[in-house]
Parts: structure tokens; sequence; C-alpha cells
């Protein structure tokens, strides 16, 4: 049966929470220009990525490409359409008004975490990322009672604000324009780390071909320029 022809009503699709914004964004043109609605649920990576392989029923799912690869491993989204949507550096950010630690290179941020009296991360690829540093630069016993892990869905730049964090690492797309914090710059580039987000069609959709059309729709070159204002870039 074409599932695509009895089908009706908006595209569902679930994310994590560092595409949030520049997805809404675009989803919202796309209505405009089409006539389709879409509905996006975002919240932490880990449990987008739970959800999915539990069969809940999403016609897409956008997540960093090697969870998406996992996912189709396991068979819940088809392995050919997945899309590249964008790329995401790793920030730091302190509090509003505080000063601001020199992260311009290596040894910068090393001294920088070290000076730091508690040290945010997230629970997505940029939290792997960091806690990997740390492993590297031998301090992580050093550093491990002042270190915390914001839980899935809650941005490390709300914990900065709340005064919980003093020094904070995650995807820029999620600390840029947060209240309260001011971001200091992305890695430099000795350990810089960029995540891809891509997007895949579930194998649970039953709209595949209309979402397949929007998964083109959020790669195409049109939408570089909204990924750009929430601190991203085009894949």
């Amino acid at each position: 049966m074409d599932h695509d022809a009895v089908a009706t009503g908006p595209i569902t699709g679930i994310s994590s929470m560092a595409t949030r914004h520049v997805l809404n964004e675009l989803v919202e043109g796309y209505a405009r220009q089409c006539g389709q609605q879409v509905l996006i649920e975002s919240v932490g990576g880990v449990d987008a990525a739970r959800r999915v392989a539990a069969g809940e029923p999403f016609d897409f799912v956008v997540l960093a490409s090697d969870a998406i690869d996992r996912l189709a491993q396991a068979g819940r989204v088809e392995m050919g359409g997945r899309v590249d949507v964008a790329r995401s550096k790793v920030a730091v950010a302190v509090a509003n008004g505080a000063p601001h630690p020199d992260v311009r290179s290596e040894a910068a941020i090393r001294q920088a975490v070290l000076d730091a009296r508690s040290v945010g991360y997230s629970t997505g690829p940029s939290g792997g990322h960091i806690v990997a540093l740390f492993e590297r630069w031998g301090i992580a016993e050093t550093i491990a009672r002042r270190i915390v892990k914001a839980p899935p869905g809650t941005p490390v730049g709300t914990l900065i604000e709340r005064g919980e964090v003093e020094l904070g690492f995650q995807q820029l797309s999620e600390l840029i324009d947060l209240p309260g914090i001011d971001v200091v710059g992305v890695l430099p580039r000795e350990i810089e780390a960029v995540t891809v987000f891509s997007a895949a069609v579930c194998s649970t959709s039953k709209r595949r071909d209309a979402t397949r059309a929007l998964l083109s729709f959020l790669a195409a070159p049109e939408g570089d320029a909204v990924k750009q204002r929430y601190g991203m870039e085009a894949a």
C-alpha cells in the first residue's frame, strides 16, 4: 500500500536539543512554502535515540551522525535516505560579566579548567569529547569533585546562569543567545570537536515520500543562513 496516499496531518520528528532552534525555523519556512505542517519534539539526544530505537512512531529523527548510524544498523531508520543537515562546534561559556578565560590554545583551556571552581558539560557528543580531553590532560581525578554533568535536555548554559557551573562546555548552538551567560569562544583547532547532525526517515513512518522531501529541504543551501544564525554551519 502507498502509505503516503492515505496518511494525513503533520509530519512528525524528534531531535536532540542542539538542533531545535534551527529545525523549528526551517520547518516554519517549509510550512509556508509547501503548506505541510511539521511537528518536532526536541529532547536530550540520548533520550531521542532511545525512543526511536524502541519503535516510538516518528516520521524522522535528527541526531548526531554516529547515533543515526547506530539506528540504521538496528533497522530503525532508512539506511539510504539519510541527509547531513548541519555541523556544530563546541564552545566555552561563563556567567554574564564574569572574567573571560583564555581559550585560544589547548594549554590555555586546560589551565582554565584547573582554575575553575566548577566545570559543566552535557550528555551529548560534546560531553564525550570534553571527558576525553580531561583524561588526556591527566586531570580527570584532580577535578572530579568539581565536575557537573548536565541532565539530558538541560543546557549547560542554564547551570551557568544559576551559578551551579563556573565554566561550561557545550555545542555552540545550545549556548548562543541563552540569557545570563557569555560565550567566550569555540575550542581551538588543535582540540576542536565538530559534530555532524544528520536526519533520517524512521522505519515507523507512514509518509516516507513526504518526509524525504522535507529532509531534502532541511539540507538545502537555502537554509544555510538560518544555521549560521544559530551557531551552526552547513554540512
